[in-house]
């Protein structure tokens, strides 16, 4: 059977709850959970349970640096971990624990299905697109291999792209967006996740 595009034409999951930490992000609320909560209590249960799948994974397979890496990465002006005495892993299982509070306040709530399950574990040239892209910092490129590797490779592509976002004064080659938008496409991505790194394709 043929699995269908994603729940969201845009981004989901983790990548998505870092995407709220924008210059401006206090507007929405005096700490980072307060921020998560607020978004969390107003969208759709497939994201929800999108955002709670992916911190999970990355809570149960990865050493709490490493979530720390991830995280700074991919939310460009979240609270830093030293400054606020959360570990990377407290962190993430706070935010896992706020999409169990949303959760319990309903019935009715169907898992995740279809297009919505894939995980791309067969898509390990992620792994491959990782490390070309060179102006993220060894650190970061050496997190989302191991993202790839113990979480999934889906988690860890959205985290890239998410890092990418986050660099805009580096390009990616017109080759290496086709690839991943290939990728995004395998993984049934909807039409704005890989597209919104399109603005850094060198067009020289």
């Amino acid at each position: 059977m043929t699995l269908s595009t994603r729940f969201s034409d845009f981004d989901f999951g983790v990548s998505w709850v870092m995407s709220f930490f924008h210059q401006d992000w206090t507007y929405d609320g005096p700490t980072a959970a307060d921020v998560v909560a607020k978004h969390l209590g107003v969208d759709v249960d497939d994201e929800v349970l999108a955002v709670r799948r992916d911190a999970q994974l990355l809570a149960e397979h990865l050493p709490s640096e490493t979530i720390e890496v991830l995280w700074t990465a991919g939310a460009q002006y979240m609270p830093s971990f030293e400054g606020t005495g959360t570990t990377g892993s407290e962190w993430t299982r706070r935010v896992v624990g706020l999409c169990d509070a949303r959760l319990s306040a309903k019935t009715d709530v169907r898992p995740l299905t279809g297009a919505d399950t894939e995980d791309g574990l067969a898509h390990r040239d992620v792994v491959v697109e990782i490390e070309r892209v060179e102006f993220l910092p060894a650190e970061v490129r050496a997190a989302l291999v191991d993202c790839a590797h113990r979480c999934t490779p889906d988690l860890a592509l959205r985290v890239l792209l998410r890092a990418i976002v986050n660099t805009p004064y580096n390009s990616l080659s017109p080759d290496q967006y086709a690839r991943l938008e290939a990728i995004g496409s395998a993984l049934h991505y909807g039409e704005y996740v890989v597209d919104a790194v399109k603005f850094m394709v060198d067009q020289g």
